[in-house]
Parts: structure tokens; C-alpha cells; sequence
């Protein structure tokens, strides 16, 4: 008998905990809604990013990328071309770019960038797949300009030695950057791993090419200096020493900006970044362009994070 009703008041006492949790996320998402109602969301964009799990797994088609940032109040998109590695293979570079334009133009939302990742690396060491990937950035610098688009975001991995990074990446940032300026599109290098996440390495680099189409894509996130092996990825061994000093730097040359989150409290703030203080440094830089939702994590649902971080953008941008 004892032990019955120690079974009973452990289910009981579950059945609480899940009823609690849930009232507590209904409140939240009442919140957030009323948030995002009251809310100027004419500055927000949404990274495609954000809906890299439902791509990759087959749950949601790439090109519905614009009905459901439609849906879930975005009126301007930013595309990510990794997610369409199948499609480009099958169908062809162009006619994904046309299928882009059709749909976004179908549900009413604004083009704003392609983040790139499949056209090599600009800061290569050999300069033969240096001048390949400025060719390959070509066509999306193409791309951009005919979806309406402002800019590219490109990667600046390279090499692992700072001097020559330095050297290859101004090389080829430049010579990409002198195409794109007769598009009228901006070519722009995020913070996004090694010497890439260094503000103290990057801008130098942009102050030294000099061409106003040539800056960077300023991400909450993304502060690893230096991995555990030499690869773009994986695990992290060293860290910018201060992120929002960083950041700071990284938007003395920005031309957009990711609101990158990972995890959440019950009152709806991210637990790993200062979203306050992220939003102050870009008020207090003067910068007046989109910033994207990139809900980067797999404790929400990707659509509740992604409404989480729109909340909590819009919260800041009100009151600060």
C-alpha cells in the first residue's frame, strides 16, 4: 500500500509539473504574440537559417521558405543556398534563383540577402581557388541584384595564419567587392568561425579595401576564434574574450545584422546572449537596416523559436 501511494503522488505530482510548464509556455506565447502585434516589424527579417531542421529533414519544402515567413509575420527574407544543395544539382543555379522570385513575389515578401556557402572560400591560401570562388560569387552577386536583394553574405575561413588571412582575404573580398559595386550590391563578410569571428582582424581588412559596397554581417552569435582541430567546424578551443565589444566593432562596417538565439527562460529572454545590450550597441551605432531572426537550437520547436526571438527583438527595440 505504501508503495501504491508513492507511485500515485509521483504521477500526481508529474501531472502538476507538465500542467505547470505548459501554462507556463501558453502565457509566454500570449505574451510574445502581444509583443509582436504591438511591434514595428518593418525592421525584422528572417534567416532561412532558422528552418534549417524542418529543410533538412523533409518536413518543410525549401521554396515554401517565403509562405511561411509570410505567416508567421515576416515580410522580408533572407536565403540561405546550403539548404538547397539537392535542388541547385537537379534543376539548375537559375532555376532555383527563378523559383525564389516566384514565390517570394507570390506571398508578398522582400528579398534582402543570400547567405553563401557553396561558392568556395574567399581567403583561400591558394590562389587558384581564390580566383574560383570570386567566379562562383559572380553568379550570386548576379542573383542578388535580380531578386531585388541588397547584398551577399560570403565566408572568409582561409588559412589559420593570421598575417596571410589577412593578405588573402583583402585580396579577395576586394576583387569580389569591384564586381558587385556595378551591380549596386554589397558584399559582406559575417563573423562566422576562426579569424572571420576576429573584429580585430576583420576590420582592417574593410577599412583597407575601402569600397562602400565592401562590409560585414554583423551575428550575435558565431564568437569562435580558434577550434579544437583545424577545421571550419567543430569543437570551440578559444573565444573572442568580450562578444559585445566585438560586436561593437563589427558594426562600425556593418550593412545587416543576425539576432542569432539558442536557448530561453519562462520570461521569454535568451539565457546565453544579452539581446538588450546587443540592441543598444546597434541603436547607439546609428545602423537603420533589418535585423534577421536566426533561431539557432533544438529546445523550441523551430517556429516557437523563431517567434521567441522575434519577441524578444521587438521587446528591446520598443523600450531601448
Amino acid at each position: 500500500m505504501k508503495q501504491f501511494f508513492s507511485i500515485a503522488f509521483t504521477l500526481i505530482a508529474l501531472i502538476l509539473f507538465n500542467c505547470k510548464e505548459e501554462k507556463e509556455e501558453e502565457i509566454l506565447e500570449k505574451e510574445q504574440k502581444e509583443i509582436i502585434k504591438d511591434g514595428n516589424n518593418s525592421s525584422i527579417s528572417i534567416a532561412q537559417w532558422s528552418l534549417h531542421r524542418e529543410i533538412e529533414t523533409g518536413k518543410l519544402d525549401p521554396f515554401d521558405f517565403p509562405k511561411v515567413a509570410k505567416e508567421l509575420g515576416f515580410e522580408a527574407v533572407e536565403w540561405v543556398d546550403q539548404l538547397y544543395a539537392k535542388e541547385i544539382d537537379s534543376m539548375g543555379f537559375d532555376a532555383v534563383i527563378e523559383r525564389w522570385k516566384e514565390e517570394s513575389e507570390k506571398h508578398g515578401v522582400k528579398n534582402i540577402l543570400i547567405m553563401v556557402d557553396r561558392a568556395g572560400d574567399l581567403s583561400h591560401s591558394d590562389k587558384a581557388k581564390r580566383d574560383e570562388a570570386v567566379e562562383m560569387h559572380k553568379k550570386y552577386v548576379d542573383a542578388a541584384e535580380y531578386l531585388g536583394c541588397h547584398a551577399i553574405r560570403v565566408n572568409t575561413f582561409g588559412t589559420f595564419d593570421a598575417d596571410e588571412w589577412s593578405e588573402t582575404t583583402y585580396d579577395g573580398l576586394k576583387r569580389l567587392s569591384e564586381y558587385a559595386s556595378s551591380k549596386k550590391i554589397s558584399v559582406l563578410a559575417e563573423n562566422h568561425g576562426w579569424f572571420s569571428s576576429d573584429p580585430r582582424l576583420v576590420i582592417p581588412v574593410i577599412e583597407r579595401i575601402n569600397l562602400d559596397n565592401c562590409g560585414t554581417l554583423a551575428d550575435f552569435g558565431n564568437w569562435c576564434i580558434k577550434r579544437t582541430k583545424d577545421e571550419n567546424w567543430g569543437d570551440c578551443a578559444e573565444e573572442y574574450p568580450d562578444k559585445y565589444e566585438g560586436f561593437e566593432r563589427l558594426m562600425t562596417k556593418a550593412q545587416a545584422v543576425s539576432a542569432k538565439s539558442y536557448e530561453f527562460d519562462a520570461n521569454g529572454n535568451e539565457t546565453t546572449l544579452d539581446f538588450e545590450k546587443f540592441i543598444q550597441i546597434i541603436k547607439k551605432s546609428g545602423y537603420d537596416g533589418y535585423i534577421s531572426v536566426e533561431y539557432e537550437h533544438e529546445t523550441l520547436d523551430e517556429r516557437k523559436g523563431i517567434l521567441a526571438t522575434k519577441a524578444l527583438l521587438l521587446k528591446h527595440l520598443k523600450t531601448n
